[in-house]
């Protein structure tokens, strides 16, 4: 058993935030049917390179982008812009639990796919709308990335180094974090909503957007914010609310140096050899080194760049300061603790025996996640997946195949 066994999930989104929902969903047991349109699938297919390659080392068609949000799911190619297709869709719609889509709001309509339609014939399907700015307000309609959203929801202005300084000015996250979080904010609304269905025995829509998610994710920077209406700035490395924070150059490289409180701050002040700050009113206190944050970084700096960071981060960890290296992402990948706990896992792959991936996060005690199969080729589930749910027979199958409404 797994957490959530027998929990059927219709996946109709694509790109990463819908993909990255379902893909939690599939970890934890549920049966992810991803459906693709015949034509190429779901765009991050092509999102290369680089593209898995087989045991033999020639390149695939499967991009690594594909592989990181589709691990565990089926995939079933129909063209639901065909009236058969989109009769396929509802009937897998209606033996769903769980519907998951990131269309252009209103578009499914015209498919028989919204909300509306499904919920009248399954009171219990639980629908999730993810967009870039909700299903109501003035930018309803409108399209939306996450490098967009990080934009117009506050993040870049808070991410990068100051104005003025070397290379300075907003920057985007490394890695697509309004997509991500809102496809972790879905699941979890989803499990909530599936909670609830037990006591009511009803669906419900939830209409979840990116913009929404990025502004709620600035967690105390918006509230840093509201308090004081005073907008925060760009700190690069460093953290707008504890001093010292942030990356220091070291003899040889950087580290990253994250002094939570007052205690701390007094053995790293005994331990690096400059005691004398602990007294010095200015730096007595979280607030006042918050406030006199320009002069202690610059007492600090050659401090730090005095002594290697191997050896900085030995002496630190010994005095329970908290703090680590800078790391490439081969250098995460052969970290101790990383080996240990796994992160880095093989799994079977249809074109190319195995591929590699990244293990959840989450443990359970009771029931471990059970991890089934890689990200699935473009429709390899299709003829499986409507003879299993839909009880079609080969020869129709073999039609559907030769009008195109199949892959």
């Amino acid at each position: 058993m797994t957490p959530l066994s027998g929990i059927k999930v219709l996946d109709l989104s694509r790109i990463l935030a819908g993909p990255w929902a379902t893909q939690l969903l599939a970890d934890l047991g549920a049966d992810v049917i991803k459906i693709e349109k015949p034509a190429g699938g779901d765009d991050t297919r092509s999102w290369g390179p680089p593209y898995l390659k087989d045991g033999e080392g020639r390149e695939t068609s499967e991009s690594a982008y594909f592989l990181s949000a589709n691990r565990g799911k089926r995939s079933v190619a129909i063209d639901f812009a065909h009236a058969e297709g989109s009769r396929l869709v509802r009937e897998l719609a209606l033996q769903s639990d769980v519907l998951v889509e990131n269309y252009r709001v209103g578009a499914l309509a015209n498919y028989g796919l919204a909300w509306e339609d499904l919920a009248q014939l399954h009171g219990g399907l639980i629908y999730c709308s993810i967009s870039a700015f909700g299903q109501s307000g003035p930018a309803a309609a409108h399209p939306g990335y996450d490098a967009m959203i990080q934009a117009m929801g506050g993040l870049m202005s808070v991410t990068g180094l100051p104005d003025g300084e070397a290379g300075g000015g907003p920057q985007k996250v490394g890695v697509a974090v309004a997509d991500l979080l809102a496809g972790m904010y879905a699941a979890t609304a989803i499990l909530a909503a599936l909670y609830e269905r037990r006591e009511s025995g009803r669906g419900q829509h939830i209409d979840l957007s990116l913009l929404d998610t990025q502004v709620a994710a600035l967690a105390n920077q918006s509230l840093n914010f509201l308090v004081s209406r005073q907008a925060p700035g760009r700190h690069g490395t460093a953290h707008p609310n504890i001093v010292p924070y942030q990356a220091f150059a070291t003899a040889d490289g950087h580290l990253m140096l994250a002094v939570g409180n007052d205690r701390q701050f007094d053995r790293f002040c005994e331990l690096a050899g400059c005691a004398e700050l602990t007294s010095d009113p200015r730096f007595a206190s979280n607030a006042e080194r918050v406030r006199h944050r320009q002069p202690l970084v610059a007492r600090l700096t050659p401090i730090l760049s005095s002594r290697p960071t191997r050896e900085w981060l030995s002496a630190l960890a010994q005095a329970g300061i908290p703090c680590g290296p800078i790391n490439t992402l081969a250098q995460v990948f052969a970290e101790p603790q990383v080996r240990h706990r796994e992160l880095e896992m093989t799994l079977p792959h249809s074109a190319a025996g195995t591929a590699p991936a990244v293990r959840n996060p989450i443990r359970y005690s009771r029931t471990p996640l059970q991890y089934r199969r890689s990200a699935p080729l473009l429709g390899e589930h299709t003829d499986e997946v409507l003879m299993e749910r839909l009880g079609l027979r080969p020869e129709e199958l073999r039609a559907l195949h030769d009008r195109g409404v199949l892959k």
